[in-house]
């Protein structure tokens, strides 16, 4: 199976032994979930921006008057 080794300040170190005990994990456990969580996380998103970016053309018939952020005079901000 195959492995990482990792390097980390020892402030960094000590970060990272904090939050994997407030998971109740090892520092082992602990990392290779958030590489997987990670991995999802970005899975999701790209998956969303699919969805939305096949459905832009119906919300925007839908809702003609809703103008993107993007598109707006000041950029982003929101309505």
């Amino acid at each position: 199976m195959p492995s990482l080794n990792v390097t980390f300040t020892e402030e960094e170190m000590d970060g990272v032994r904090a939050a994997a005990a407030a998971e109740g994990k090892s520092l082992k456990q602990y990392l290779h979930d958030l590489g997987v969580r990670e991995l999802r996380r970005k899975q999701f998103v790209a998956g969303a921006a699919s969805w939305a970016e096949k459905l832009r053309e119906e919300f925007d018939q839908a809702f003609p008057d809703e103008v993107p952020p993007s598109q707006r005079g000041d950029g982003i901000a929101a309505a």
